[in-house]
C-alpha cells in the first residue's frame, strides 16, 4: 500500500486524518479564514504555525512570546510568509510579550485560533485560559508535567464549550503510513500480541544563548535541559513512541519499572540523559522502551516493533513500515529506506514515513473548526502524558509503580520563581 492507495480505499476515515476536501483545504473564503494566534516564537512553534498556514484556511494574525527578541523574529518570520501567500503583515496591536502576554492572546477578538507553544510546565496554564476564552485550541504535548497539571487538565477538559475544537500535538497518528499500519494492527493482523519493543535515540539538545544576565532566563531559554520546565526527555519527547504504543494497543500501562540516570550530560540542567522502562499493558503486554538523548554524532531512529501470535510489524520514523506473518503487508513508499536512516528534526518536521504527519494533523484539526465536527482531545492527551509520568516515577523512585499509585501520587513541580521579572 502506498498513500494514494490509503486515502482512495477510505482507510483515511477510519484513521481519523483523512484528507480534507479541495474547498475546506484550499478554497475557504478568505474573509471566513480562521485567524491563528501563535503563542511562543520558538523553533516548534514556528515551524508549527508555518504549516497550518501553508496547507489550511488558517491565517497567522497574532503572536504571543514571554522575550520581545522571540516576538521580534516571529513576526519578521511571518510577516515574510504572509507575503508570500497574498496575505497582510500582523498588526502590530496584536504583537504579545511578557508573563501576561497569553492572557491578552486568548483575551483578543481578533483571534479564533490559539496555538500553545510554550514550554511544557506552561501547557496547562495556558490551556486553561485559551479554552475559557472560548478560542480554538492546538496545545502541544505534554499535556501536563506532573499529577496536579494532569488533574487540572482533565477538569478544564470539562469546560470545553460545544462549539470548540481542542487537539493535542500528536501528529505522529496522522502521518499515512503509520495511521495505515494502525488500522491493521488494530484489526488483528499480528494475532495476539505479547510483546512491543519502542525506542527514541535522540541527538543533545544544543543550547540557547540567554539575552540577559538572569540565571531564571538561562533556564526558560533551555527549558529542555530543565526537568520542571520540560517534564524531562520521557515526557517531553518520548511520548510520541508511547503515545503510538497507547494508541494501537487501545490502552495505557497498568504499572511500570525503569532505570536510567544522567551519565553523559555535564551541561546545566537536571534531566536524564537516557531511560530504560518496561511498561505492562493489559492482557499482560510488555513494552520495552529505550531511550537516549546526548552525543552529536549524527545518530538518531525512532520508532515502535510489535510482535504477536500470528506477525510482527515494524513502525520507524524512517525505513520499512511493514507487517511480516500471516497476513503480510507494506507501505510501499517505504520500502527502499533503510531503518534508521532519518535525520533528526529539532523543530519537529521530520520527513521520510512523518513527512506528511504535520500537514494531515493541521488540516483534520482546521476542517473540525470549518466544518463544525469539533474535537476534544484533552483527556487523550493526559493519558498518554500520565503514562509517561509512570515510567519517570518509576526510574525516579528505582521501583515498580502502579498506575492507582501514580495517580495517588501528590506530585507537584514548582518553578521556583517570579514570572513578573520579565514584565
Amino acid at each position: 500500500m502506498n498513500r494514494r492507495q490509503f486515502v482512495q480505499t477510505g482507510s483515511g476515515v477510519v484513521s481519523g486524518m483523512l484528507l480534507l476536501n479541495s474547498r475546506t483545504a484550499f478554497g475557504y473564503q478568505a474573509n471566513s479564514a480562521v485567524r491563528h494566534g501563535l503563542l511562543g516564537c520558538g523553533n516548534r512553534g514556528t515551524s508549527v504555525a508555518e504549516s497550518f498556514s501553508r496547507n489550511t484556511a488558517a491565517h497567522v494574525v497574532a503572536l504571543a512570546d514571554l522575550f520581545p527578541d522571540k516576538l521580534a523574529a516571529g513576526c519578521d518570520h511571518f510577516d515574510k510568509l504572509n507575503a508570500s501567500l497574498g496575505r497582510q503583515p500582523i498588526d502590530r496591536k496584536l504583537l504579545f510579550h511578557g508573563p501576561h502576554a497569553y492572557e491578552q492572546l486568548a483575551a483578543s477578538k481578533d483571534v479564533d485560533l490559539i496555538q500553545i507553544s510554550t514550554p511544557p510546565f506552561f501547557h496547562v496554564q495556558h490551556l486553561e485560559a485559551a479554552v475559557a476564552s472560548g478560542k480554538h485550541v492546538y496545545c502541544e504535548k505534554p499535556v501536563g508535567i506532573d499529577i496536579q497539571q494532569a488533574h487540572d487538565a482533565l477538569e478544564i477538559a470539562k469546560r470545553v464549550k460545544p462549539t470548540q475544537s481542542v487537539d493535542v500535538g500528536f501528529q505522529c497518528r496522522s502521518a499515512p503510513p503509520i495511521a495505515a499500519i494502525a488500522e491493521k494492527i488494530k484489526a488483528g493482523a499480528l494475532g495476539k500480541i505479547a510483546v512491543v519493543a519502542g525506542y527514541y535515540y535522540a541527538p543533545a539538545s544544543e543550547e540557547k544563548k540567554p539575552v540577559g544576565t538572569s540565571p531564571d532566563e538561562y533556564r526558560l531559554r533551555n527549558w529542555l535541559w530543565d526537568r520542571v520546565l520540560s517534564g524531562d526527555i520521557l515526557v517531553e519527547q518520548n511520548i510520541h513512541i508511547i503515545d503510538l504504543c497507547n494508541w494501537m494497543l487501545g490502552a495505557h500501562p497498568v504499572k511500570a519499572s525503569a532505570t536510567g540516570g544522567r551519565n553523559v550530560l555535564t551541561h546545566y540542567g537536571d534531566c536524564w540523559d537516557n531511560y530504560e522502562v518496561n511498561f505492562t499493558y493489559p492482557g499482560d503486554i510488555h513494552l520495552s522502551f529505550s531511550s537516549t538523548q546526548f552525543g552529536d554524532y549524527g545518530d538518531f531512529d525512532a520508532g515502535l516493533r510489535l510482535y504477536g501470535a500470528s506477525g510482527a510489524a515494524t513502525v520507524p520514523y524512517s525505513g520499512p513500515i511493514q507487517i511480516k506473518g500471516a497476513q503480510p503487508w507494506a507501505w510501499q513508499d517505504s520500502a527502499n529506506t533503510a531503518a534508521g536512516s532519518g535525520k533528526f528534526a529539532a523543530n519537529g518536521s521530520f520527513l521520510d514515513n512523518l513527512a506528511f504527519a504535520d500537514r494531515d494533523k493541521d488540516r483534520t484539526f482546521i476542517d473540525s473548526i470549518t466544518s463544525g465536527s469539533v474535537h476534544n482531545q484533552i483527556a487523550a492527551g493526559v493519558e498518554t502524558a500520565l503514562s509517561c509520568m509512570l515510567g519517570r516515577m518509576a526510574g525516579y523512585q528505582q521501583r515498580e509503580v502502579t498506575w492507582e499509585e501514580l495517580l495517588a501520587h501528590g506530585e507537584n513541580y514548582e518553578l521556583g520563581f517570579s514570572m513578573e521579572q520579565f514584565a
